[in-house]
Parts: C-alpha cells; structure tokens; sequence
C-alpha cells in the first residue's frame, strides 16, 4: 500500500475569509487539495480518528482558539501535523506550541511559497505516519481470525466463533467441505489460535501417497526397515509432537492404517516400523474430508471407531454458491493480494465482470474464486470462455442480487459506524427503507 500525499487533504482553519481563500488558491496552484472552515468547531466536526490529512490553523480563532483545537487534535491522534498561522507578538505563544506537539508555524503576513513549503512537509510526514499505521492495521487484520477467515454471512460468523470456541482445547477436529472451500486454512487457523501455535503444524494429503509408502510417510521407519530406507525417518505423527497433525483427504486413508492409526489415537504411542520399541506421542488431530464419513463407515468404506473418535468436534465449510453474499469481499480481498504479488495498480471492478461473479456457480468455490481474482489483476478476463460466469439456474440471479444487496449495505454500515442516517444518506436511500432491509439480512448496526 502506498500513500502519497496527493492522496491526503489539507484542512485550514481561519476565520479571515480572504486569508483563507488566499491559501486555498496558493495550494490549489501547487494541486494540493484542500478545505477551508472559518472555526474551531466546524474543523472538529470534520476531524474523526482517521482523518487523512493535516491541518493549518489560525492561533486567534472565535469560541475555541487555535492553541486549545491543538490540544484535542494530538489527544485525538497524536500523529497528526497540526501547523498555527501567528499574528504579531504570537511567536513566544507559538514556539511553545510546538514543544506541545504543534508541526510548524507561520507568522502573518507569509507567502505563498511558505505556505506551500510548510504544507508539503507536513503532507509527506502525514503519508509516510498513515502507511504504517496502514500496514500495521493490515498485519493485525491478517493475525485475526476476521482477516483470515472471511466473510460476513451468518454462516462464516459462526465458523469463527465455533474455531475460538475450540481452538485452545485438545479436542479432535473434523472438517467438512467440497474442494477448495478452505479446510485447510480452517486446521491453521485452529493451530495458530492454540497453545500448540509455537510446535509444528504437519501436514499429510492421505489421498496424495501411494499405499506402500502410506505407512512408512505416517509412522516412520529405522534404518533397513525395508529394501531402500538406508536411514531412520521420523514420520508424519511423531513429527507433530506437542503440535498438530493434520489429515487432509481422510477418507482415502487405507483401512490397514487406519486400524493403526485409531491405536495410536488410542495408546498416545507408535511405533515405527522395523522397531518395537514404543514412542510417546503427543498431537492433537485435525482431520478433513469431501465426502460423508458417516456415510462411509455405515458402508464399511471408513473404520467407524476412528470416525467418531476423530469426529468430536464438526466443523463444516459451505460452498461458496451458499454464501454468495461472501463472493464480493473475498474477490477484493484475493484481488488487491494479487496485484500487489505482481506489481500491478487494483484494476476496477466492471459491471460485467460484477454480475459474473454474483450469478457465476464456483464448483471451485475460494479457490476458483482466487484464480479468477488472479486472472483479473493481470488485466485478463476473469471468466476464461464468453459467459463463464453466468451458467446458473432458476433462482441465481436473485439471490445473486439480494447478496449483492446484502453486501453493499454491509460495507455501507462497517464505514458508518452502524449510524443508519449516515449510511443512507451514502446509498441514496430512505432510511426507513434501509431499517427494512437490515432486517430482512439480519445485518448488526
């Protein structure tokens, strides 16, 4: 992220309308954009927590003077370049202002070009103090579980309040999702919230290895176990000692194994293969799958001991094609990761590309949808062949509106503070009518 201070606004406090207008013109010439009040009162009323901007105050101000609207200003942010104009005999005054906090100051009558100095180096310390605060906002975001599951729908809200719910336990964990729907993101989430965070997070694809080497990959094995293992391995089980396994593909485990695999979950002990000796192991479990476990154990697919003793706790994913109020927030998510991945400007999302998104299937779910995100930070089309996007059925297209709906009022009442007033005099609609309609989406305000 990269704020510059064309991005940011200077605000100027000066009851004298023809000074003010004078500094306006000499900032407007220089394209510095700026906004002129004529009191204290009135730059307090346009000053929230993060205003983007400076400002250039007068110190002899009507009700509240200059000195007094520094004081709140730094109480209100403490980075915020404050510059005092000064009459005659206000130098003392101002020169204490600045051990105060104040950024600069300017004795009347100065020129334009001070002005415009003063302004620019006051902008360029304002852009380089909100890029930090920007990335730091965004690294606390990403280690929350809001900024790394996301979504809105009440779907996702209750996922992440189940994974706060269970993550500090020992408790096993299934997951349940189609493809792609983020399970494994779910099992780091559910690590990196534990006490377990600082021990290792394994990883295993049960559906990836070949059966042979299945059981040598999980349990490990001593050297000349077998024709080729010319050294001890420590598997996957032992790896994740004090840590957190995680069995992706679950249920393309062997049954053999799985038989091993319930002792081990069992005993807390295993053995590698071509040993006797007995290794304690501690790990807690997460396991995930795309099909229907208990479907499977009643079939004799699946060792229905090891299913309920991995299913404690059941976390499912829904599709994407089930949240789509969810598509929007998470393409502006994965677009902006991608364009800063390859150095690009985030492109403008178009109508067309929009309306494909809302009424599009994603068989993929977050993953199609990433890919798509990827495409289109490159400047390509988001959808690979002409209405790709748009091959849904029956009811898509309103409830492709209605999340579209549901999600402009969302972001609409996050950037208002859930002030109902504010936000519907940002959409252009009545506010008896947006009432309605956050009761009709369940929206908090």
């Amino acid at each position: 992220m990269n704020i510059t201070p064309q991005d940011l606004t200077v605000l100027i406090v000066e009851d004298d309308p023809h000074v003010l207008l004078g500094c306006q013109q000499a900032l407007a010439l220089e394209d510095i954009p700026s906004v002129g009040v004529g009191s204290a009162e009135e730059a307090l009323k346009r000053i929230g927590e993060h205003f983007a901007g400076i400002v250039i105050s007068d110190i002899r101000l009507p009700g509240i003077d200059g000195l007094e609207l520094l004081t709140r200003l730094k109480a209100l942010d403490k980075s915020l370049p404050v510059v005092l104009i000064t009459g005659h005999g206000d130098i003392a005054m101002a020169v204490d202002a600045m051990r105060n906090g104040a950024y600069d100051f300017m004795e009347k009558p100065f020129s334009p070009e001070r002005l415009v100095d003063v302004a620019r180096r006051a902008l360029e310390q304002r852009a380089l103090a909100r890029e930090v605060w920007a990335l730091r906002r965004q690294l606390a975001e990403r280690d929350s579980l809001e900024g790394r599951i996301i979504g809105r729908s009440q779907a996702m809200q209750n996922l992440r309040d189940l994974i706060a719910n269970v993550a500090d336990t020992s408790a096993n964990v299934l997951i349940e999702g189609e493809t792609g729907t983020g399970k494994e993101l779910v099992a780091r989430c559910l690590h990196d919230f534990s006490r377990r965070h600082s021990h290792p997070f394994v990883a295993l694809n049960c559906g990836g290895l070949p059966e042979n080497l299945f059981e040598s990959e999980i349990f490990g094995h001593e050297a000349n176990a077998f024709t080729g293992a010319g050294k001890r391995r420590i598997g996957k089980i032992e790896h994740a000692h004090q840590g957190t396994l995680f069995l992706d593909e679950v249920e393309s485990m062997p049954i053999n194994l799985q038989i091993k695999l319930l002792r081990v979950l069992q005993e807390r002990t295993l053995e590698r293969l071509g040993s006797n000796q007995s290794v304690a192991v501690d790990c807690r479990v997460i396991a995930a799958t795309k099909s229907d476990l208990d479907e499977l154990s009643r079939a004799s697919q699946f060792r229905s001991d090891l299913y309920y003793r991995l299913n404690v706790v059941t976390l499912e994913l829904p599709p994407l094609r089930e949240r789509r109020e969810d598509i929007l927030q998470l393409f502006e998510h994965f677009l902006q990761q991608s364009s800063l991945r390859f150095d690009r400007s985030v492109p403008d999302l178009d109508n067309q590309t929009l309306s494909s998104l809302m009424s599009h299937d994603w068989p993929g779910n977050v993953r199609e949808l990433r890919n798509v995100a990827e495409r289109f930070a490159l400047g390509l089309p988001a959808f690979k062949k002409p209405g790709a996007g748009g091959s849904n059925h029956g009811l898509a297209f309103t409830e492709a509106v209605e999340a579209f709906e549901r999600n402009l009022l969302a972001d609409a009442l996050q950037r208002s503070g859930g002030n109902l007033t504010q936000a519907s005099q940002e959409l252009g609609m009545a506010k008896t009518t947006l009432f309605d309609k956050v009761k009709k989406y369940g929206l908090s305000h």
